[in-house]
C-alpha cells in the first residue's frame, strides 16, 4: 500500500505544477486588473491533472508511479484546453495592439477587441484608413498563429443620420475589414461580418468625442466547433 501512495503522492504534485504552469501568462497586463481565466484555467488543469494521476495509476498496474505520472501530465494539459489557448492569444494581441489604440478586452473563452473611429474610417466612409492598416496587419498575424477560433468582425456608427444608411454604413465597414483580412491569407471560413448601425452604443452620441467612440469596429474572437472550451 504505501509504494502505491508515494507514487501517487509524487504524482499529486506534479499535478499542482501542471495546474500552475497553465495560469494564463499575461495577468495584469497593461496595468489593468488580473483576468480571471488564468486562474480558473490552473484550477481545471489541476483538477484534471488529480484525475488523470490516479486514473494512471489503476490502469498502469506494473508500474503505478510512472501510470500515475502520465496521467497527471495528459489529463492536466487537456484539462487546461481552450482556456489556456486564448490566454496565449490575450496576451500576443495585447502586445502587438500596445500603443495602438486598440483595446483588447477578455470574457472567459471569448475575447473582443474595440477599434475607435479615430482610428478605423473617416466620417460616412467605409474606406480603410491609413492609420488603420497596422493593427489590422498585427491581427492577420496574430490570426495566422492561432487558428482555433472564429472571428466576427462587427462595425458601428454613431446616432447621426438614418437607420437604413447606418446599418448599410457599418455593413460595408465590417466587410472592408474582412475582405483586407481575407487578402492578407486569413482563411474566409472562419471570418463573418454584420453591421449593427448605431445599436449597442458605449458612449454618449450627444457629444462628438462619444460619436468618435460608437464610430468603431469590434472584433470578436470565439472558439471554433470542437475545441475543448472550459
Amino acid at each position: 500500500m504505501r509504494a502505491i501512495l508515494r507514487p501517487l503522492a509524487c504524482a499529486t504534485a506534479l499535478a499542482v505544477l501542471v495546474g500552475c504552469a497553465s495560469s494564463n501568462p499575461y495577468d495584469n497586463a497593461g496595468g489593468g486588473a488580473p483576468s480571471s481565466s488564468g486562474h480558473r484555467t490552473a484550477t481545471y488543469g489541476g483538477l484534471a491533472a488529480l484525475a488523470g494521476a490516479a486514473v494512471g495509476a489503476a490502469i498502469s498496474h506494473n508500474d503505478r508511479g510512472k501510470g500515475a505520472a502520465i496521467g497527471a501530465v495528459l489529463a492536466g494539459a487537456a484539462g487546461a484546453g481552450y482556456g489556456y489557448y486564448a490566454d496565449r492569444q490575450e496576451a500576443e494581441l495585447r502586445r502587438s495592439m500596445e500603443g495602438t489604440g486598440v483595446e483588447v478586452q477578455r470574457q472567459g473563452d471569448d475575447i473582443k477587441l474595440i477599434m475607435p473611429g479615430n482610428i478605423t474610417f473617416a466620417t460616412d466612409s467605409a474606406e480603410i484608413a491609413p492609420s488603420f492598416y497596422a493593427p489590422l496587419n498585427n491581427l492577420a498575424t496574430s490570426f495566422k498563429q492561432f487558428q482555433n477560433n472564429s472571428i466576427e468582425i462587427v462595425g458601428y456608427t454613431d446616432s447621426t443620420g438614418s437607420r437604413e444608411h447606418n446599418m448599410a454604413l457599418s455593413q460595408r465597414r465590417a466587410q472592408s475589414v474582412t475582405s483586407y483580412l481575407t487578402a492578407q491569407g486569413i482563411d474566409g471560413s472562419r471570418l463573418s461580418s454584420r453591421g449593427a448601425g448605431p445599436d449597442n452604443p458605449i458612449a454618449d452620441n450627444g457629444s462628438a468625442e462619444g460619436r468618435a467612440q460608437n464610430r468603431r469596429v469590434e472584433v470578436n474572437l470565439k472558439p471554433l466547433p470542437g475545441q475543448p472550451v472550459q
